[in-house]
């Protein structure tokens, strides 16, 4: 796929963004553009769907409302409270360290910075670069497995992991794009360009994509 295209695809996605009710809509629902929320639900999102982060979301907001509820919620309740995410026994020590770190070393506040959001416990490039674009409005792109998976559907980047086609991505795709880029993406891969069985006979893009084209021919 061609730059150019890629353009004419976005503008599609935008469109059919609203009518995919994905997933990713319900967790974004939860955060309100707030940093704390932003971190805290994206952290939670890493490797469990988006629904069952979206409920543990709004069960932990009914009890905790900032940092300090953060630091002095029991560590046992906070592990029941984010049951069932994956891997929540870690996530409830990473937010519980972050919160200190928020308060220690960074005077209360969600750093806005690429290079402070990597400093916090458990915070990788993908969760950093969503709270830029959700919490701050900063220009970034946030790779997960189905930016990645689609990208290279398109052939768009040819990358073997998600920092490849970060990378890739941010040198080719005008920086116009970045701010929705995962949000669309990532409905598209949770409604339509799934892992598995792609709904390639209802895709609205479907004319652009190499993934299609090949599977025509073969």
């Amino acid at each position: 796929m061609k730059i150019e295209e890629l353009k004419k695809v976005i503008e599609i996605l935008r469109d059919e963004y609203p009518k995919l009710n994905a997933p990713i809509e319900k967790l974004k629902a939860h955060k309100k553009g707030d940093p704390f929320r932003a971190l805290v639900c994206t952290l939670l999102s890493t490797r469990t769907k988006d629904e069952t982060t979206a409920e543990v979301c709004q069960r932990l907001f009914e009890r905790i409302k900032n940092w300090e509820d953060l630091l002095a919620i029991d560590l046992k309740e906070l592990e029941r409270l984010l049951y069932p995410v994956g891997f929540y026994k870690n996530k409830a020590r990473y937010l519980k360290e972050l919160a200190r770190q928020i308060k220690e070393e960074f005077g209360g506040e969600v750093p806005s910075d690429l290079e402070g959001l990597l400093k916090l416990k458990g915070v990788g490039r993908k969760v950093a670069n969503i709270v830029l674009v959700e919490a701050f409005g900063k220009p970034a792109i946030g790779i997960d497995t189905h930016v990645h998976r689609i990208c290279n559907r398109w052939k768009l980047v040819s990358t073997k992991t998600p920092e490849e086609t970060e990378k890739a991505l941010t040198q080719i795709l005008p920086q116009e794009y970045w701010m929705d880029f995962n949000r669309l993406l990532v409905a598209f891969g949770q409604t339509i360009c799934k892992p598995q069985k792609p709904r390639c006979d209802v895709c609205p893009i479907r004319d652009f994509c190499s993934f299609f084209k090949l599977s025509q021919t073969s």
